[in-house]
């Protein structure tokens, strides 16, 4: 992240990334376009890799004093063809590594502050 911290989160609030995929820069900057906590929120891509990124965090009590996080993200890649076998190649899984990382750290991180 380019983005100074604290970050202030609110609608309007402006992330930039930097970063690489499969070895390529990618400069990424998003807009929190709904923030509701402790409920949701959204980011939206404003600039970077993707025709359309459209990121929900769905959040919710697990009843056991813990919260569960739903992601539902709508993206598309843009360029027609090219861009729909890229998909089918490489982008799909690339993004599933990408969550499947993410539900990893967060669970280390929920773990190393309760463990």
């Amino acid at each position: 992240m380019l983005t100074p911290e604290p970050i202030v989160m609110r609608r309007g609030t402006l992330i930039q990334y930097r970063l690489r995929l499969r070895g390529v820069p990618v400069s990424w900057l998003t807009s929190i376009q709904e923030w509701d906590p402790p409920h949701r929120f959204v980011d939206v891509q404003v600039r970077g890799p993707y025709a359309l990124w459209h990121h929900t965090h769905d959040l919710a009590s697990d009843g056991a004093g813990g919260t569960v996080m739903r992601d539902t993200v709508r993206y598309a890649i843009g360029f027609g063809a090219l861009g729909e076998l890229a998909h089918r190649l490489l982008v799909r899984r690339d993004l599933e590594a990408i969550f499947a990382f993410r539900a990893e750290a967060v669970a280390r991180q929920v773990w190393s502050r309760n463990g």
